[in-house]
């Protein structure tokens, strides 16, 4: 009864697995030994285990018989009351014909059947280079692999190294990476009831990357060198490789935290160059070696990207003979409204070229008189637009213009109105086109905006001591001359 028991928990726990099927809190514990039974009974691989539960059925005569057989670790099954096996080492299917016969062979016609009804489920350990040693639970159908998940690995397991002891004492190695990668499935066994599993230490660790065909982490054999990362672990180069400039990066035993670079060609690879652990392998692009040239100014951050700064520097690789139209055609998502593409200029070495880039934008045909060439720096200015503010201001100028921003934004930039001349913040405003705008409307490039001057005090404070004076003036003229008169 215990047995079954941990049969039964078992099976429903390692339905998780199956990422198609229903949850385990939707299938009862009849239909997990059921899928469990039906996965053994169409596996030839499937092995006769200590714990499995058969079914036997035929018919003595007239009468029927049904007959429950459950293995042990004798592996001596009894068919009935007719005869004896020795079920070590057998399929299920050897098991099978080798019951069937003898009860034919006894009863004749008798419609003998032998089912598996429940499989068996049993404990593994696995220890070494492990998170944990600890006891899984399996069955006969679960594989090497399947029981070195990433949850039970650490940074230091191999998996060119894992051994497995079966209750016999025998002691076998196996590489798993030749299962995972070219499907030799001698290197990932299906466990048996006893088995210790061992996952011994890596040796060595060496990446590669760049172009080869499988870039990578892999874990090398004793006596494997560049050759065997290069055309073995990562399939060769790739089409666009460039053997020639090969970086090695070397951390263990180096004097610098950053490693020491070594460079490497392809006769390295020829001779069987020695790798160490942590060593990483680039191989470069031919096409790194493309001459570049740089962009800089307004242009796009990304092609969909709208953000714009001055600090922009693109990297661009172009083609030996390419012309700056075709340069500008196709990469008219560097551009925006505010790129002043009229008044861009080229730096070649100590020479500044004016290129106006808009016949080159918008006509395809256009072929400028100017090659791309290795390290030129395109710059593409700023179009700055201004907005003019006068009148009564604290101080009237043109000031850069911002998009959406209100009239009272720029009059703030003027330092405010002045309150002496200004009442009720009166302002005219006028665009480029010379239409007048109200308060409420937006503010467009070039837009004057004027203060008016519209307070009746001002005007009589500035001018009043004037008018005082002038008319003392004239009181006196007069005063004096009617007393000469008299």
């Amino acid at each position: 009864m215990k047995l079954q028991w941990l049969t039964i928990c078992f099976l429903l726990i390692s339905l998780r697995a199956f990422a198609q099927e229903p949850s385990v809190s939707k299938v009862t514990e009849s239909e997990a030994l059921s899928r469990y039974a039906q996965l053994a009974l169409s596996s030839p691989d499937y092995r006769v285990t200590a714990g499995d539960i058969y079914t036997l059925e035929y018919a003595a005569g007239t009468v029927p018989v049904i007959y429950k057989i459950v293995v042990d670790t004798s592996y001596r099954i009894k068919v009935s009351n007719l005869g004896v096996i020795n079920a070590t080492g057998k399929s299920y299917q050897q098991l099978k014909s080798e019951v069937e016969a003898i009860v034919t062979n006894n009863y004749p016609l008798s419609g003998v059947q032998l089912v598996l009804t429940e499989p068996a489920s049993f404990r593994v350990r696995i220890s070494g280079e492990v998170q944990n040693s600890r006891e899984i639970a399996t069955w006969a159908l679960a594989r090497l692999s399947g029981l070195l998940g990433a949850e039970n690995l650490t940074s230091y397991s191999s998996l060119r190294d894992v051994s497995v002891t079966s209750l016999n004492g025998q002691t076998r190695a196996y590489d798993l990476f030749k299962a995972q990668r070219f499907g030799d499935m001698s290197q990932d066994p299906y466990v048996r009831p006893g088995d210790v599993i061992t996952v011994n230490r890596i040796t060595r660790v060496v990446s590669v990357t760049g172009e080869v065909e499988r870039p990578g982490e892999y874990q090398l054999l004793p006596g494997e060198s560049l050759r065997e990362l290069v055309d073995y672990y990562a399939s060769g180069l790739s089409p666009i490789a460039d053997p020639s400039r090969i970086e090695l990066v070397r951390q263990v035993g180096s004097a610098v935290d950053s490693g020491d670079k070594i460079y490497l060609t392809r006769d390295a690879i020829n001779s069987g160059y020695p790798l160490q652990h942590l060593d990483t392998i680039r191989v470069p692009s031919i096409a790194e070696l493309i001459p570049v040239m740089f962009v800089e100014g307004a242009v796009r951050v990304t092609e969909e990207g709208d953000e714009l700064t001055t600090a922009t520097r693109l990297t661009i690789r172009f083609n030996a003979g390419e012309n700056y139209a075709s340069l500008v055609q196709r990469n008219q998502a560097w551009f925006s409204a505010i790129s002043d593409t009229k008044n861009a200029y080229l730096i070649r070495g100590a020479e500044r070229i004016p290129l106006n880039l808009n016949p080159m934008l918008y006509d395809s045909s256009y072929r400028s008189q100017y090659l791309v060439e290795h390290n030129d720096t395109l710059i593409i200015p700023f179009r700055q637009y201004f907005v003019t503010v006068s009148g009564a201001v604290y101080s009237p100028g043109r000031f850069p213009y911002i998009p959406d921003r209100s009239w009272d934004y720029y009059i703030g930039l003027a330092g405010g109105f002045l309150p002496e001349r200004n009442t009720r913040e009166k302002v005219d405003i006028v665009d480029l086109a010379g239409k007048k705008l109200t308060k409420k409307d937006i503010i467009t490039p070039e837009t004057n905006i004027t203060a008016r001057a519209n307070s009746g005090l001002y005007y009589f404070n500035q001018y009043g001591p004037v008018i005082t004076t002038v008319l003392s003036v004239v009181s006196t003229f007069i005063t004096v001359t009617l007393l000469i008169t008299q």
